[in-house]
């Protein structure tokens, strides 16, 4: 073992350490083993995380590929993925309306366009507003602000929602001002 440098101070940390490593000493970890279950996971064959392969598998199967699905509505598809649909996808909502013809708009740019995004947003709160509307139609009148969680919001965020109404207050005001404006001149 070499000598040992003379210390500028002393904690005992470094003592028995040749100080020719890249790294500095590290403190040792206090003691934890008073704790029930601490360290249980240091085995690395005891860790769930850690795959416990076995050699030779128990199954010598190859997974089969997925058969694709057929599409059934229209599916839209970002211009980066040459290679077309995944093999499974969802076809809950296929677009259509005013709502549909923006997604269509948003997947022809690539998804590097921040205008992909923000027209997709679009397209959500225009299909809220066509939802809206779907409902009137069937004679069902939807209760909007039950929907939009009011009560919930006036149990936990009063001041919140105090804000959003009053910006809405605003913002309506100004319209309104706006439009009486307009029809004078």
């Amino acid at each position: 073992m070499k000598p040992q440098p003379p210390q500028a101070h002393s904690h005992g940390y470094d003592e028995g350490h040749e100080h020719d490593h890249l790294h500095a000493p590290r403190r040792p970890l206090p003691d934890m083993s008073h704790i029930q279950g601490w360290g249980a996971d240091l085995d690395r064959k005891n860790r769930p995380a850690v795959p416990m392969e076995r050699t030779p598998p128990r199954l010598d199967v190859q997974p089969l590929p997925l058969k694709q699905q057929p599409p059934s509505v229209e599916v839209l598809v970002s211009p980066e993925h040459l290679d077309g649909l995944t093999p499974v996808f969802g076809t809950t909502a296929p677009p259509k309306g005013l709502s549909g013809w923006l997604r269509r708009q948003a997947y022809k740019m690539t998804e590097n366009d921040v205008r992909h995004f923000l027209m997709l947003v679009l397209a959500d709160r225009v299909d809220m507003v066509e939802g809206l509307g779907e409902d009137l139609a069937r004679g069902h009148v939807p209760n909007v602000l039950a929907e939009m969680g009011i009560k919930a919001e006036w149990q936990h965020n009063k001041a919140g929602l105090v804000r959003k109404a009053a910006v809405t207050a605003a913002a309506g005001a100004a319209l309104y001002w706006l439009l009486r404006r307009r029809g004078r001149d």
